[in-house]
Parts: C-alpha cells; structure tokens; sequence
C-alpha cells in the first residue's frame, strides 16, 4: 500500500454497537496520538450516522493528550436529524475519558448566494518544489523521533510559499502560506475529501503564532498544544488536487496563540476556513 491508502486504514472504524466506533492509531512520530487523528476519526463516526449530507462546520476541544498505543472509542449523540441540517455530537474516549469533544453540523445540498474573499497572489505549486521542513544541517539535533516525523514522506505533499525555517530566531510576520495535495489519486466520495481536509487542517496552523516572537514550536522549552479547532467547509473540492492552505495569526495573549487559515482550490475557490487556539507557553521542562 501507498501512504494514502495507508492513512484510509485508519478510517475503517470498526462499528461496536448502535452510535458506537473505535478506530486504531496512527503515530506521528510524536508520540502521541495527532490532533488531527481524533478530529477526522470522530467526524468518520458522525458520518456513519447519517445519509445523504455533507459536513459544513465543525467544532472541537482537546481534552487530554491521547495514547498512540491504544485505539480510541467513539461516541456519537444524534443531536437532531431535520429535513435539511443534522447535528452530531461526537465523545472520542481512551481509558474511559474523553480526549476529543467534537460538535459537527451537516447539511443536504442546496443553492444559494455566493461571495467569497480572493485568494492571495502567491506563486502557483509548479513554479514551486517540495523541501524538507527542516534544514539538513539541523537534523542531526532533533531526537530519532523527531527526525522520523518531520523528513518521513506522508501521504500528502507540501510546498512551501516561503521557506520557514522552525529553528530560525528571527521574529517574523504571523503568516504562512502552503500549497498542498495528497500524493495519490483519490477516487472516494466527497465525505472522504472533507474527512482528510480535517485530518491535514491541523498541520502547520497554530504553529503561525510563534512566528512574531522568534521561537521555535520545537523548542523543548515551549509548551505548546492544541486547544480546539475549528471548520467550515463552503465548497466541494478534490484533495487529490493543489489547495493552498492560507494562515495567519492575528492575535496571542494569556499563554494563548490564536490563528485561522483559509483553504483555496488551485483555480482560487474558497473550499474551507479554520480557526485554532493552542497553548503557547514557556516553562523549564526537564530532559
């Protein structure tokens, strides 16, 4: 199998009983379980309960760091099923606590009015090349681990607007811009598309708001973890086609960073926004 077809294995989840799932774990590398693993597998499960919608909001909180060692049960509440809005409640639990909380809201196709804002002037993902997030004369200081996660190919690539460097100092401007697709052709309904939309929103967001201050979202003395998430998805789109991920940060404060991103399909559609808080807090961490 492919690193995609890989990544679908983990969105068999395996159905235990009325409005109950458990999926497996993936590992990162970071040892525990991705953000964006719990997030995707709950809205999987939501999904699973209904027919003939598609998600057009999500909103989550990280409760507890979660165990890559272990699968995760799912809970889902049928909150309200009308004739054109469904709602789920989703409870993702390890060791019978909850990790994830997720509310989701789906919708069956309707038109309406359209506006949108315009996607920035950016270069295109051709006049662009894939490079390694870290510099190669820094790998060698990042813990096997680490190493693993960061220079390992995934199921999707990247492509770097401007080169950031996560061990550069040098404070700069809280935007970050990534062209981005999945590796392999996709050939799944649109459920599929906004469930792996999920899974990879939460890379590189709230990693936006360290920028202004000069520190390192790797820095062993930086506390830093995801909070919640948000989505809202405005079109349908292949993931299996460029989409460039817009995020900025606009404000951190109180030990919180706070971004939002916009997602373009390569001919300038808003697919999708996102919000994110995460914690940003500098401590003495022991080796």
């Amino acid at each position: 199998m492919n690193e995609l077809e890989k990544l679908l294995k983990y969105f068999e989840l395996e159905h235990l009983e009325v409005n109950l799932f458990r999926g497996q774990s993936l590992d990162i590398g970071t040892g525990r379980i991705f953000g964006g693993q719990a997030l995707s597998q709950a809205l999987k499960a939501a999904y699973l309960t209904t027919e003939e919608h598609q998600v057009h909001s999500l909103h989550a909180y990280f409760l507890r760091e979660g165990d890559c060692n272990k699968p995760v049960v799912y809970q889902v509440e049928r909150a309200r099923d009308g004739r054109t809005f469904s709602n789920r409640r989703v409870s993702a639990i390890q060791n019978g606590k909850p990790i994830l909380i997720l509310a989701c809201s789906f919708q069956k196709f309707e038109k309406g009015m359209e506006h949108q804002k315009a996607i920035p002037k950016v270069p295109l993902p051709d006049e662009l090349t894939e490079k390694t997030l870290i510099p190669g004369d820094k790998i060698k200081h990042l813990s096997p681990r680490m190493r693993r996660t960061l220079t390992t190919q995934g199921p999707f690539e990247f492509r770097f607007v401007d080169d950031v460097d996560p061990f550069d100092s040098e404070p700069k401007e809280p935007i970050k811009r990534i062209w981005f697709k999945a590796r392999y052709p996709l050939e799944a309904d649109q459920s599929m598309h906004r469930t792996l939309l999920t899974f990879v929103s939460d890379f590189h967001l709230v990693s936006t708001a360290t920028l202004p201050h000069g520190v390192s979202y790797l820095d062993p003395k930086l506390q830093f973890a995801s909070l919640d998430h948000a989505m809202w998805f405005h079109r349908p789109f292949q993931i299996d086609d460029w989409l460039l991920y817009d995020c900025d940060s606009p404000s951190a404060s109180e030990a919180r960073g706070f971004a939002t991103g916009h997602v373009f399909d390569i001919k300038g559609n808003l697919v999708a926004s996102t919000a994110q808080q995460g914690l940003m807090r500098m401590w003495d961490k022991p080796e």
